[in-house]
């Protein structure tokens, strides 16, 4: 064996070792290619050499090709990395875990919520913590009231277990109480400068004149705040003036705010900024691990300052990327702008990408569990679509799902020319519940040569009804072949779903996009209750929502 064929040989061997003994001549050459650049101008040499060679491997036995790896003492890397099997390790420490999930009370849950819901559960699942619901409701132009009690909801569906619930607008006295701290500490001062002079200070890096004020001087402005005009003053928090990130100097604890709350109406009109309630509740209620989206990176840094002030441990802070998603609107003002000017039906509309429109429609709350813990918590940014979520509630529902004809946009046809010495009417056709799973027992068809099939199957050719008979469509005429399968097969034909004519139920069917779809579905239909979902043949899985007088109606969920 000269040079070239030595080296051919090396590489048809690695190939092999990767392929459970079976090594591909274009594979051979072009890792020949890729790594052994002064073989390059050798390639029509290399071809016909490797195809002998690769010949003469693939004979070989597995223990055989092992022998001739180790006499050329090849070390066969391992490539393949198993995979994690969910979130990384959180950092720090693994004892007394307590994490929070805390959302603004701005309308139900969405899926992108669920990018910070889930690795909080799981996290606390896996080392015994606590997860604590804090719904941070001290904005009150971005409270929607009835979404204090659909957050919870939607958590259940979700499955998420939670320890304590707390509400931001409860602890307005600790805030107070913190505030007056920091100032007798000389790390907050009350603020009165004009908003656009403040801004042209700081960018400047410069301290404002209220920067320098006495701890009196403050404490007396502070009992006097909230009796002011409002914006006539705020409290600030004392950072690092230099900071690189004007955003960071000198943040604002506490502003005036004179529109009623829903839950506490006009009590107050002091208000924490988010930055600050949220680092008092984290330390109080005993963070270990803060799990925040990258946007939140600048007020980590802004928080960081409350804790050195107040000579507090700080959390470990962990950010993850963006969550990009296809065509699934998420804007909470916008879908209620939308609810309110009749664009949408309602926060569970069918468009939507919130918990409850994607829990109508039949999906379930463990594909959106599984597909937040396959992106894992990471900087990069990760996208997803409906088609993914599709795939992985597909997975979930082909084994639990029963099957049923359904009948879109229903025509009736008569079939002419039966043969009655081949086919009994009227004939009882029976059909599994689910053909993988005999024992779910079946659903039951009578034919009688009158049926409904959908419109869109009206079309010439010859059809098999499926396990009914096979007929011929001819310009809307029908009639009658045989009873045949095997005449089916092989004269290819299409095979149709189909509802006998006298027993069947009205079906709706309201699609991802909101369009309906009228149709009808097999009598059996009648044994589903609400929440059931099923799979109609040739059609896709749809959840049934209601059953309004002899109609079905069902939300349609994927093919």
């Amino acid at each position: 064996m000269d040079d070239l064929e030595k080296t051919i040989y090396k590489y048809a061997l690695l190939n092999a070792a990767q392929h459970k003994g079976n090594a591909n001549p274009k594979a051979v050459i072009g890792s020949i290619m890729s790594n052994e650049v002064e073989l390059r101008r050798e390639a029509k040499k290399i071809g016909p050499i490797a195809n002998d060679i690769v010949a003469k491997i693939n004979q070989m036995s597995l223990e055989e090709q092992k022998k001739e790896i180790a006499k050329l003492g090849i070390e066969l890397e391992n490539k393949k990395e198993e995979k994690k099997e969910g979130l990384a390790d959180l950092p720090g420490t693994h004892e007394n875990i307590i994490m929070r999930f805390a959302p603004n009370p701005s309308g139900p849950l969405h899926i992108g919520h669920a990018r910070a819901a889930v690795p909080n559960g799981e996290y606390v699942k896996k080392y015994n913590g606590k997860l604590i619901l804090r719904i941070e409701d001290t904005d009150p132009k971005r409270i929607y009231p009835p979404s204090y009690d659909m957050i919870q909801e939607d958590l259940k569906w979700l499955g998420l277990a939670i320890d304590e619930v707390y509400y931001q607008s409860d602890r307005f006295p600790i805030y107070y109480e913190y505030g007056e701290k920091l100032i007798e500490l000389g790390a907050a001062y009350m603020c009165t400068c004009d908003g656009g002079e403040f801004k042209k200070l700081k960018d400047a890096c410069q301290p404002c004149p209220c920067r320098n004020k006495s701890i009196d001087e403050n404490m007396e402005l502070w009992k006097e705040f909230p009796n002011m005009e409002s914006g006539q003053a705020v409290l600030r928090v004392k950072t690092d003036i230099q900071h690189k990130n004007p955003a960071i100097r000198d943040w604002v604890a506490m502003r005036i705010e004179d529109t009623e709350h829903p839950r506490i109406g006009k009590k107050y009109r002091i208000y924490p900024m988010m930055n600050f309630s949220v680092a008092i509740d984290d330390y109080l209620m005993g963070m270990t691990h803060v799990l925040r989206g990258k946007d939140h990176l600048a007020n980590s840094e802004k928080q960081k300052y409350l804790y050195q002030h107040l000579n507090w441990d700080i959390p470990e802070f962990i950010h993850y990327g963006r969550l990009k998603m296809e065509d699934i609107p998420l804007s909470t003002s916008k879908t209620l702008a939308g609810i309110e000017d009749g664009t949408y039906s309602g926060w569970d509309d069918s468009r939507l990408g919130t918990l409850r429109a994607i829990a109508k429609r039949g999906i379930q709350s463990k594909t959106i569990y599984d597909l937040i813990l396959e992106i894992g918590v990471k900087m990069a940014d990760s996208a997803i679509s409906w088609k993914k979520i599709y795939g992985l509630n597909r997975n979930i529902l082909e084994e639990k799902t029963n099957r049923y004809f359904f009948v879109s946009n229903a025509k009736k046809v008569k079939i002419a020319n039966l043969n009655e010495e081949e086919i009994a009417i009227p004939e009882d056709i029976e059909r599994p519940l689910h053909p993988d799973f005999l024992d779910r027992g079946n659903r039951n068809l009578t034919f009688d040569g009158e049926v409904y099939i959908s419109e869109d199957d009206l079309s010439n050719g010859m059809t098999r009804l499926m396990d009914a008979v096979n007929i011929d469509i001819e310009e809307g005429e029908v009639k009658y072949i045989s009873k045949s399968f095997e005449d089916a097969r092989k004269k290819k034909m299409r095979i149709i779903q189909w509802v006998p004519a006298n027993d069947n139920i009205k079906a709706k069917v309201i699609m991802d996009d909101a369009s309906e779809i009228f149709g009808l579905c097999e009598a059996d239909c009648k044994n589903l209750k609400k929440g059931d979902i099923v799979q109609f043949e040739r059609f896709g899985f749809a959840r049934l929502d209601e059953i309004a007088n002899d109609e079905l109606i069902f939300y349609f969920a994927h093919k």
